[in-house]
C-alpha cells in the first residue's frame, strides 16, 4: 500500500476485519475500516463525511469517550496488547471536516415541511438537530443556557474538551438556518404545550442536569455544591485551601482536576477501589499527575461543619450471585 504524505502510521497496522469489533464495541457504530481504507487511500474529506453521516459529534466524542472501553479497548490487536489507536485517526480527520463543514438537506429527505422544536442544546440536541435538518425539518433549540453545547461548554473543563469545538457545531447549526433560542426555559418561559403547538413534534434533549443525592445528613450544607454547578462556572466560587470530592466518575476526576489547577488542595474519597472507578483510567492516572490525592474504601456517612465523616468499606463477594459487593464497615467512622 502507498503511504499518504503525512499519514498517521496507526492506519497501517489496522486489519480492516471484515468483522471489525472496534464497530460493535463503540455505542454508536462508528463505520471504522470504511473511514480506515479512505484514509489510507487519502480521501480525508470523504472519510470525515462518512463519520460525520454516523455520528455529528465525531470531532468530539472522539476526544471525550473512553476510547480504551470502546475501539481500542475492542481492537482484535489488543490481545497482544498492540491495539490499533483509531480514535487519533478518528480526531485528524473529524477536525479537518469539521473546519468546511455545511450543512445540507438530503434531496430526499422525508421530514420537507415539518417543525421540531428540540428542547436542550447539548449535545444530544445538536446530534437530533443535524439528523432533522437534513431530512428536511426546520428545527428550533430551546436551551436555558445563553449559548448552545450544554454539557460540552458549561461541563467539561476547556484542558478535557477545546471550546472552539463548540462554537464550530453552534456555527454550523446556525449557518444552515436552524433557530437557537437560548435563555429560554422550558417549563418557564414558554410551556411544553405552547411549544407541541406550534411544532409538529418535540423532542426532549434535556441532559442529567440534576445531581445524585447521597441520602445524608448535612448534604444541604452551603458548604457542599454539586459538580455541575461548580464546573460551570469554578471562578465566580469562592472556597477554602482543600476539597473533597465524593465520587469515581469522570465528572468527579473534571471537578478535581480543576480544583487542582486553582491552586485547592483536592481529596478524592470513593466508596470502592481504582478498579471499580467508573472514571477513564486515563482521566485518573491525569488527575494523580496532577497532584489529585485519592481515598478508596471510604463512604460518606454525615457531613458537618467543615467536616465529612467517612466510614470504612471493603469488598465482597455475594454468596448467593457471585457479584463483588460493597460492605460499609461499622464501627469505623473518622472524620
Amino acid at each position: 500500500m502507498k503511504e499518504s504524505p503525512g499519514m498517521n502510521k496507526e492506519a497501517i497496522r489496522c486489519l480492516l476485519c471484515r468483522r471489525p469489533k472496534c464497530s460493535t464495541g463503540c455505542p454508536v457504530s462508528t463505520p471504522v475500516p470504511e473511514a480506515m481504507a479512505l484514509y489510507r487511500e487519502g480521501r480525508l474529506n470523504e472519510a470525515g463525511e462518512l463519520l460525520f453521516r454516523n455520528n455529528p459529534l465525531s470531532a468530539i466524542t472522539s476526544r471525550v469517550c473512553d476510547w480504551r472501553d470502546f475501539c481500542y479497548g475492542h481492537c482484535v490487536l489488543n490481545v497482544k496488547k498492540i491495539a490499533v489507536r483509531w480514535y487519533e485517526i478518528e480526531q485528524e480527520v473529524s477536525d479537518l471536516y469539521l473546519k468546511t463543514a455545511k450543512l445540507e438537506r438530503l434531496p430526499e429527505g422525508r421530514l420537507n415541511g415539518r417543525k421540531v422544536s428540540i428542547v436542550g442544546g447539548g449535545p444530544g440536541g445538536i446530534a437530533a438537530a443535524v439528523f432533522l435538518f437534513r431530512e428536511g425539518a426546520d428545527v428550533t433549540i430551546c436551551d436555558s443556557r445563553k449559548r448552545m453545547g450544554g454539557v460540552l461548554r458549561y461541563g467539561i473543563p476547556p484542558f478535557r474538551l477545546d471550546k472552539s469545538y463548540i462554537d464550530s457545531y453552534e456555527s454550523l447549526l446556525t449557518d444552515a438556518g436552524v433557530v437557537f433560542k437560548g435563555g429560554c426555559k422550558a417549563g418557564r418561559d414558554i410551556s411544553l404545550k405552547e411549544l407541541s403547538e406550534a411544532s409538529d413534534a418535540v423532542i426532549l434533549a434535556c441532559g442529567a442536569e440534576k445531581p445524585v443525592r447521597l441520602g445524608i445528613e448535612g448534604e444541604d450544607s452551603p458548604m457542599v455544591m454539586d459538580a455541575l454547578q461548580y464546573l460551570s462556572d469554578p471562578g465566580s466560587f469562592t472556597i477554602g485551601p482543600e476539597v473533597i470530592v465524593i465520587g469515581g466518575g469522570n465528572v468527579a476526576m473534571d471537578v478535581a482536576r480543576t480544583a487542582a489547577r486553582r491552586g485547592i488542595s483536592t481529596t478524592i474519597f470513593y466508596r470502592k477501589t481504582f478498579g471499580n472507578m467508573p472514571a477513564s483510567p486515563v482521566e485518573v492516572e491525569h488527575a494523580q499527575l496532577e497532584g489529585v490525592r485519592f481515598r478508596v474504601f471510604e463512604a460518606p456517612v454525615k457531613i458537618g461543619d467543615g467536616t465529612v465523616t467517612f466510614r470504612d468499606c471493603e469488598n465482597i463477594n455475594d454468596p448467593s450471585t457471585g457479584k463483588l459487593l460493597t460492605r460499609i464497615i461499622p464501627g469505623t467512622d473518622h472524620d
